[in-house]
């Protein structure tokens, strides 16, 4: 319709006559028809129908209308050449088109003109150069990644090919060799091939429990290969005095020392230690029979760096001087004399105030430096009685643990003295101290130590009872482990137990979210306690799996109203009880642990059912209360008048009846 509009202008017959002018009477074609201008823009003359490979373009410009009818009139140019296929004729090349549209024409044309144009060549393809991704890589990025793989891992590995075993056996994968977890597994050939390998790069070197090196410790490479090791353990080994020695002579920048229960550990060794190793801050030398304080005083002496010192079951401590050392170089921070026998009260005296220390006339006490001890095990030191542990008080400011167990000759005196006076205690065993009552436990919750106190160890204390235990758990609120067995605790002690944790995950104000599980707050030891029943036992299971609080949650899946939801104490108490009830406790505190609070609490129930059967049956307990009555017959007096110093009838045996307050009978 636009084509239509445009023939009925004016200048349509100017076209039309400038048309018939470039055509010859009778109606033949000529090569006076090709127009030189620029093509018009509805593409070129060469793609036209009437064309026949000539140029019919229009003497008009590109804009110029009425293109539709020039076509109509337009005479097919027949070819001269009697083929039928037409010729192409192409222009000079002084007198193409520049417009780009002549220029898009010609392009087409000579694509359209398929035969003429050469066959492309082939586009060789190079070969791709082999990549060898593990074997291209730096080898610093190897050995970072093989430092990933655990130890056996390595030297499984090393027989995929010689590459591999050069690499894994490369001494910077070895730089710290801890063997104790695969000793036993790992043949001595490895072992030794790996410290030989490893050489200069070991600096720390775990043999603990390498029995099979006993005979080749002699072998060059292994003996003289390491020479900068730090921290060095061979607890449990076998191994020479001879080869130890040279050990300790090439490697003088030892940190960490253990060589607990070594046979081959003697006074020469020690020696060796405090002249060529004076950086030593850690040596452990338990239950070496041929070494005493003696070998000991040289590393003392010599390492001045000294932090820790583990001497357990060491003999010589009656020796004052050797006390006098240590007093003097006051750097000990952990200190562990169990089961020394020889430690006497003036050798301890002398450990912490000195030999001959000048008193203070005002408060009476050694005016001497504190020490900075913060660990001291006088684990089973028989010899120690009052007069030596009253000498800790007010010198042992930084103490934290403090083991007394065992110490069969102390009683409450020097525990009462020593508690006000240690403000960051957080350990405290004194297990197995029978003349303790529950006054040390009262001055223990009044002391400053009640807010730090994490651990406490009463077991075999056997006139401890609930008028200690109870001021305790409401005062220590920090308390994670609480070793009570063979003591006379009841069940009012275990339901203070759970009170303190339950009190305890109020403060904390957080509830279980989806699928979190709870953890382990406080572990309670409590079996072979004769006044706690399956009561107390039952008051810490329901606690466990009893929620806090209710909270209202709106429910946006379903009508959109709010619903009560349970929360539950992120943290719950574990209990080691009476050895027939214990499987129950276990299954109901595994149950708590997996957050499956639905089932311990059916399991609760239906426990203390069979309990409650039992007991109105007779079957559970009737030894137990045989043997209070027993106790209980024992205890009273006769109601027959009595004769002799307990007041005993020798003619019928019987006590007299005693009257009075707290004298009725202990079963009623």
């Amino acid at each position: 319709m636009g084509m239509k509009r445009i023939s009925s202008s004016s200048s349509l017959n100017k076209i039309r006559s400038r048309e018939s002018s470039a055509y010859r009477s009778g109606g033949k074609g000529s090569m006076s028809c090709v127009s030189l201008t620029s093509s018009y823009a509805y593409g070129s003359s060469y793609q036209s129908e009437l064309s026949n490979g000539f140029s019919t373009a229009p003497t008009s410009a590109v804009s110029t209308p009425g293109l539709e009818t020039t076509f109509e009139h337009a005479v097919r140019i027949k070819s001269r050449s009697g083929l039928d296929t037409p010729t192409t004729v192409p222009l000079p090349s002084d007198i193409r088109p520049c417009s780009p549209l002549a220029q898009s024409a010609v392009a087409v044309e000579e694509a359209d003109d398929y035969f003429s144009r050469p066959l492309p060549k082939a586009k060789t393809r190079r070969p791709r150069p082999d990549f060898s991704f593990w074997g291209d890589m730096p080898s610093e990025i190897r050995m970072e990644i093989l430092r990933y793989l655990e130890p056996r891992e390595i030297v499984r590995c090393s027989i995929v090919s010689q590459q591999w075993h050069r690499m894994c056996f490369d001494g910077q994968l070895w730089a710290s060799l801890d063997t104790s977890g695969f000793y036993q597994d790992i043949p001595h050939d490895a072992l030794i091939k790996i410290i030989s390998s490893a050489g200069p790069f070991v600096r720390d070197l775990n043999l603990r429990g390498c029995v099979q090196l006993q005979d080749r410790w002699s072998v060059q490479g292994l003996r003289d290969a390491c020479r900068n090791v730090e921290n060095f353990t061979l607890e449990g080994c076998r191994i020479d005095r001879g080869s130890l020695q040279t050990f300790l002579l090439q490697n003088s920048r030892l940190v960490t020392l253990n060589l607990g229960g070594l046979k081959s550990v003697t006074n020469s060794a020690m020696k060796i230690i405090g002249q060529y190793c004076p950086r030593v801050e850690v040596l452990n030398v338990p239950w070496c029979n041929n070494v005493d304080t003696r070998g000991l005083r040289h590393v003392v002496e010599g390492c001045t760096l000294l932090r820790e010192l583990n001497v357990g079951e060491m003999r010589g401590w009656d020796v004052i001087e050797v006390m006098q050392a240590i007093f003097e170089r006051n750097n000990l921070e952990r200190l562990v004399l169990m089961r020394c026998d020889s430690l006497t009260d003036d050798s301890l005296r002398a450990l912490i105030v000195g030999k001959d220390p000048e008193i203070d006339f005002l408060t009476g006490r050694p005016s001497v430096p504190p020490r900075r001890l913060k660990h001291l095990d006088l684990t089973k030191c028989r010899s120690i009685t009052d007069a030596g542990a009253k000498v800790l008080a007010h010198n042992v400011p930084n103490l934290a643990g403090l083991q007394l167990s065992l110490c069969t000759a102390l009683t409450d005196a020097p525990l009462l003295d020593l508690l006000p006076t240690v403000p960051v205690l957080t350990h405290l065993d004194i297990d197995e101290v029978e003349h303790l009552t529950n006054a040390t436990l009262q001055c223990l919750a009044n002391s400053p130590c009640k807010e730090t106190l994490q651990h406490l160890g009463l077991s075999y204390c056997e006139n401890l009872g609930d008028a200690g235990m109870l001021p305790v758990l409401k005062s220590c609120t920090k308390l994670q482990t609480l070793d009570m067995d063979n003591t006379r605790i009841s069940d009012l002690v275990l339901a203070e137990a759970a009170a303190l944790v339950r009190a305890r995950n109020q403060l904390v104000e957080r509830r279980l979210r989806a699928g979190e599980k709870p953890s382990l707050g406080l572990r309670v030891v409590a079996y072979d306690c004769s006044n706690v029943t399956w009561m107390g036992v039952r008051e810490i299971l329901s606690r466990n799996a009893e929620p806090v609080r209710a909270y209202q949650t709106r429910d946006r899946e379903g009508d959109g109203q709010e619903r009560p939801t349970l929360t539950y104490p992120p943290t719950y108490l574990s209990l080691k009880a009476f050895y027939t009830w214990q499987p129950t406790v276990d299954q109901h505190t595994k149950r708590v642990a997996k957050g499956d609070f639905a089932a311990a609490n059916r399991l609760e129930r239906k426990w203390a059912d069979w309990m409650m059967l039992s007991e109105e049956a007779g079957v559970g307990g009737g030894r137990r209360r045989r043997r209070r009555a027993r106790l209980a017959a024992q205890e009273h007096v006769d109601e027959e008048a009595g004769v002799g110093a307990e007041g005993v009838n020798p003619r019928t045996g019987r006590r007299r009846a005693r009257s009075g307050p707290g004298q009725g009978c202990a079963v009623m």
